[in-house]
Formats: C-alpha cells, sequence, structure tokens
C-alpha cells in the first residue's frame, strides 16, 4: 500500500505536524542523552539517526528501537522529524540511516534501492498495516448500508461541512500522506469531496466527537493504531484489493491492500552499522505491541522514552531476542 506521504516542500529536519491527538515531544531533545544502563560509553557505538515520520505508531517504534541503541549497546540516536519522501531523500545525502516503519512505497523502492543503491530492505516490522475510510459505528447502527460505498452519494448530504460545500466531506490527515482518495472518488463517482484537516491529531479528534457527540464523519485513517481500541468504528467498504488493481494511481477503484510494514535502511548503515544495524533488523514486533506504547504517548502523559521503557521492562524475553550477540 502506498500509505502516507508524497513529499512536501518543507526541508529536511523541519518539525512534522503533531501526532497523536496529543502534543508529541521533540524526539531529538532525549535522543543524544547517555545511556542508564549497559556500561558502554554512547560514543562507543557512534551515531544512528532515525527518520521520524508524522504518525505515532511510528513514532513508538522509533523510541523502542533508540532505547535500545542507547542503554543496551552505547550508540548515539538523533531522531530528526521528516516526512516519509524527504527521509528516503535522506538515505543518499547521509542525513537518514534508518526508516523504521515502511508503508510500502515501490516507487521509492526503484529508485533508492534498486536504481540508486543508496537503501536497502532491513526486514518486516511485525506489523500488518492497512488503510482504509471509516465512520463511526453507530451510524451503521442508524443508516443501515452506509459502510457500503455504493450507497455513499445516498447519505452525501450527511457529511456535509462548511468546507466541503455542496459534497459529503472525507476528513484527511497530514497533507504530504500519500493516498488514493482523489483517484477512488472520481473513479467510483462518489459525491465525496476530500478535505485536510492537516494531522494525525486532527482525525483522531473528529472520531472522538464524532461518536461521543452523534456527529455524522466520513474519514481517511489506518491500523495499527490506538484509537480502535477506546472509539466505535466502522469501516466503509471499498471495491476489494486485488492484486494491480492500485498500478496506475489515476484509474484506482479498489480499496488499499494489507501491508508488511517494513524497515529500510541507507546501504552505508547496512554495511557498516554493526550491532545497530543488527539490532534493527532483529527488531520485530506486533500491532498490539505498537498500539500499547503509542497509547502511553499519546493518552497517558508519557514521553516517546518513557513509554518505550515501560513496555520494555514489561516484555524482557522478546526485546533480548532483537539484541545481536
Amino acid at each position: 500500500m502506498k500509505i502516507r506521504l508524497l513529499a512536501g516542500l518543507l526541508a529536511l529536519g523541519i518539525a512534522a505536524a503533531g501526532c497523536g491527538g496529543a502534543k508529541v515531544e521533540d524526539p531529538s531533545a532525549k535522543a543524544s542523552a547517555a545511556p542508564s544502563s549497559g556500561g558502554a560509553s554512547a560514543s562507543a557505538g557512534g551515531v544512528v539517526k532515525i527518520a521520524i515520520n508524522p504518525w505515532v505508531g511510528y513514532e513508538a517504534s522509533a523510541n523502542v528501537v533508540a532505547y535500545l541503541l542507547k542503554n543496551e549497546l552505547g550508540y548515539t540516536v538523533e531522531l530528526p522529524e521528516i516526512k516519509e519522501q524527504l527521509a528516503w531523500e535522506g538515505f543518499e545525502t547521509g542525513d537518514v540511516d534508518v526508516i523504521i516503519e515502511n508503508w510500502g512505497h515501490p516507487d521509492l523502492k526503484k529508485k533508492f534501492i534498486e536504481e540508486k543503491k543508496v537503501a536497502q530492505e532491513a526486514g518486516s516490522t511485525g506489523n500488518k498495516g492497512v488503510i482504509g475510510w471509516y465512520i463511526p459505528k453507530w451510524m451503521v447502527d442508524k443508516y443501515p448500508g452506509i459502510n457500503d460505498y455504493k450507497n455513499l452519494n445516498k447519505y452525501a448530504d450527511l457529511f456535509k461541512t462548511s468546507e466541503s460545500g455542496d459534497k459529503g466531506q472525507l476528513l484527511f490527515g497530514d497533507p504530504s500522506y500519500v493516498s488514493n482518495e482523489d483517484a477512488l472518488i472520481k473513479n467510483l463517482k462518489l459525491n465525496i469531496k476530500v478535505v485536510t484537516g492537516g494531522s494525525e491529531a486532527a482525525l483522531i479528534k473528529g472520531a472522538q466527537q464524532a461518536q461521543e457527540q452523534k456527529k455524522p464523519l466520513l474519514f481517511y485513517f489506518w491500523d495499527p493504531h490506538w484509537l480502535f481500541s477506546k472509539t466505535e468504528l466502522a469501516r466503509v467498504n471499498l471495491p476489494p484489493y486485488t492484486e494491480g488493481c492500485d498500478a496506475d494511481p489515476k484509474k484506482v477503484a479498489c480499496d488499499y491492500a494489507e501491508l508488511d510494514l517494513d524497515k529500510i535502511v541507507s546501504t552505508k548503515f547496512a554495511t557498516g552499522g554493526g550491532k545497530a544495524y543488527d539490532l534493527i533488523k532483529n527488531f520485530q514486533w506486533t500491532n498490539e505491541d505498537q498500539n500499547a506504547v503509542s497509547d502511553d504517548m499519546t493518552n497517558n502523559g508519557m514521553s516517546g522514552e518513557e513509554a518505550a521503557k515501560k513496555w520494555l521492562d514489561a516484555n524482557t524475553a522478546k526485546w533480548q531476542a532483537w539484541i545481536p550477540k
């Protein structure tokens, strides 16, 4: 799935939009702290640069890996906030060593891995990722069949807002997210208009208000995400995904595919990253694991580092298997 982000015009290092309905800590502020355990000095392991893309699940994975790199292996970790395509460009410039959660991007893999050879795949994260269109659960109960795309035009007026005019609104998130929404709307002949909310936080707030206040809402969202354990949502059934149905971006008329999310590293890091590269290659966890850390970061007042430590303390056997011998 091409999920998320066509490059914006922001330069490398510019802060991304806040994630997860809460203020996101500046990851770089704590990234260079000396390890609190493990014995080695931070400088002993060198520096690892993990790009931070703008959604909290990604940050959860990055913070867990960063904590282990610092505290178990003695590395200094930098976590620059960089949107997706720009992060791939960082492999070529040396600004990025690791993208810890990649959502598809076959076009970028072809360019940077196959053609330029400045990046390499580093295995699955263990997370299964999928994007879709969602509505609050109460709408399915009140309007039977509304979660079938064939009925969206019938109910489009329910989703109208001042921003969408005479069409129903589809609320989108960060404007840099790669999406098939415009093509889907056109090719499925839907009376819907994409309205950009601006961030993951805007989507979460909209979903929570829609459920609590019984307000109609149609919105773009993705799993894994902690929101599904807090808010009752129903997915809109778009035409089922089939292999190749999204090959031509202008002709897409199908749902998103489920992705096996993976890690991408620079070729330089893969060949010279030592134990840091081995740890990142070994890193693998579940959607539930990621959601637990994300939830603590967003809803329980924890920094990324604090949430990572809590999860690591409770899952010693799992992460010890990632540590290179």
